[in-house]
């Protein structure tokens, strides 16, 4: 029988949409669906499902490897995409779309900014700056 990955996120989590059909409306020319071709193969998986895994992995700072497999398309596809469209400055203009809108309905709430620092690690597991090479004592081999 073989091992299931322990790292593929829960079956019973509710599948759900980080945008809805009218925000998607917005951005969808920007990310167009390839077409099928003539000599087939595999039919390519819709960019919204690949955005909404981005999106997922974005919102939850998980790994790509732990996308959950039952919501979202396979985390290589997620991440290839996402790649080329970062590349591409496409990322950058749906949320700059997807922002002027929320500002025209003046949904837009810009008094209260969060800067996120918990993916910073302390160096050597210290609460304080490390002791600078000049002032620690010299080392004699003897």
């Amino acid at each position: 029988m073989p091992r299931r990955s322990l790292y593929r996120g829960s079956r019973t989590e509710p599948q759900t949409r980080f945008l809805n059909d009218e925000q998607w409306n917005l951005i969808a020319d920007l990310f167009l669906d390839n077409e099928m071709t003539r000599r087939g193969g595999r039919p390519p998986v819709p960019n919204r499902a690949c955005f909404e895994g981005a999106l997922w992995v974005l919102k939850t700072g998980a790994q790509w490897r732990m996308l959950p497999r039952q919501e979202y398309p396979s985390k290589s596809v997620v991440h290839g995409r996402f790649k080329l469209w970062v590349e591409a400055g496409l990322i950058k203009k749906a949320w700059r779309r997807l922002l002027k809108t929320k500002a025209k309905l003046g949904q837009l709430d810009l008094t209260i900014l969060i800067g996120d620092g918990t993916f910073a690690p302390a160096k050597k597991g210290a609460n304080t700056l490390a002791t600078p090479k000049s002032a620690e004592a010299a080392r004699s081999c003897c």
